[in-house]
């Protein structure tokens, strides 16, 4: 995963303001750092991601993002 992808996940599952928030002030667990730290010395942006979805409670069917093939269909969901 990249960087670029980390930051579209976290935007689309807290939105934009709550995930810059949590990524520069939660502590994550596992890297006894939050989020921006661990990414900055070097973690995988998807370790990274997956511990804050730990942290967050979010639940499995919605750590992969968005359904990128709806977007296309013209199929409006609902709220994830």
């Amino acid at each position: 995963m990249r960087l670029s992808e980390f930051r579209t996940l976290t935007h689309e599952e807290f939105g934009r303001a709550l995930a810059d928030t949590l990524v520069s002030d939660l502590v994550l667990a596992p890297f006894d750092a939050t989020a921006a730290q661990a990414l900055e010395r070097g973690e995988d942006p998807r370790r990274v991601w997956l511990a804050l979805c730990d942290a967050m409670d979010v639940p499995p069917e919605r750590r992969l993002g968005r359904d990128r093939r709806r977007r296309g269909s013209g199929v409006r969901g609902g709220a994830a």
